[in-house]
């Protein structure tokens, strides 16, 4: 029996003799340029590299990181990540690992939402995809916020909504306390290409104190108190994973089309209400209210 090989027949632990890049390569089942790339990021750096010729040299005990790094690439992460996980030690890279494979799933999941209500409008069955997304509404009473608005692109955006929302919620503490789920709303559509503006807004209960905090404290961060008047709103509930771009699209159009089909009219810019801690979710944990105010 042929024991420590990989594959090749070749026993990786007979000997730590210098290797070419060119047999290394085909020892680690990496292309030469892959191990020049890792070379140049610190991820995999030749043992020897010739002050003449400018030849690099590996030795066989390199082996099993480079073909970690081959395998960590087959799951599409990331260089920066998979430098991560290899320098970690052993039970530290598996939970790098467990962390990138997370989100990875939840990107997968969303896309999957996204996927199918195309796939419904491509075919024609655009209404019954709608369907998937159970649309209600809601009477919210008039309330006081404080908020923040910011042009910003889909990229930006989830960072944004996360620190805004949390300098908001803090100022909120000496403004009577927080009164109802913080909301994000959309002046104008925020896409790849499309700025906004949005704004994020947390509902407070003092509103002279949330004005005096603002004049004091909130021009930083062109911080506003305003009275968001009482609306009756049509939602839809979607979870963690349905938030990122674009799939939350898919939401947003299964609420509009449910508005339409019953005569209805928008009387407003759509919302996001956030009423989960977005921290301890998971990614089929609901965490979000798509909206649209009726008229």
């Amino acid at each position: 029996m042929v024991v420590g090989t990989g594959g090749d027949g070749v026993d990786d632990r007979d000997d730590d003799r210098p290797l070419t890049i060119g047999a290394f390569a085909a020892r680690a089942r990496l292309s030469a340029k892959a191990l020049r790339l890792y070379d140049r990021m610190g991820l995999l750096v030749p043992d020897h590299v010739d002050e003449v010729t400018g030849y690099r040299y590996y030795r066989t005990g390199q082996i099993e990181r480079a073909r970690l790094v081959a395998l960590l690439r087959q799951l599409d992460m990331p260089l920066a990540r998979v430098a991560d996980v290899v320098r970690a030690d052993g039970p530290g890279g598996a939970e790098l690992l467990d962390a990138y494979w997370s989100e990875v799933e939840a990107r997968v999941a969303g896309q999957r939402t996204l996927a199918d209500y195309l796939r419904g409008r491509l075919s024609g069955r655009g209404s019954a995809m709608s369907r998937k997304f159970v649309v209600e509404t809601v009477d919210v009473p008039g309330q006081v916020v404080i908020s923040e608005t910011r042009h910003t692109l889909a990229d930006e955006l989830p960072a944004w909504i996360g620190a805004s929302l949390g300098r908001l919620e803090e100022a909120a503490r000496e403004c009577g306390g927080v009164t109802a789920a913080p909301f994000v709303v959309y002046h104008s559509e925020v896409s790849t290409e499309s700025d906004g503006p949005a704004e994020s807004c947390v509902p407070v209960a003092d509103e002279a104190a949330a004005r005096a905090w603002c004049e004091e404290r909130g021009r930083a961060w062109q911080t506003r108190v305003r009275v968001e008047p009482a609306r009756r709103l049509a939602y839809t509930r979607i979870t963690k994973a349905q938030v990122a771009h674009p799939q939350i699209l898919a939401a947003f159009e299964a609420v509009e089309e449910w508005i339409a089909a019953r005569g209805l009219t928008v009387a407003g810019p759509c919302r996001e209400v956030y009423f989960a801690d977005w921290e301890a979710s998971g990614p089929g944990d609901p965490v979000c209210d798509v909206a649209f105010p009726l008229g």
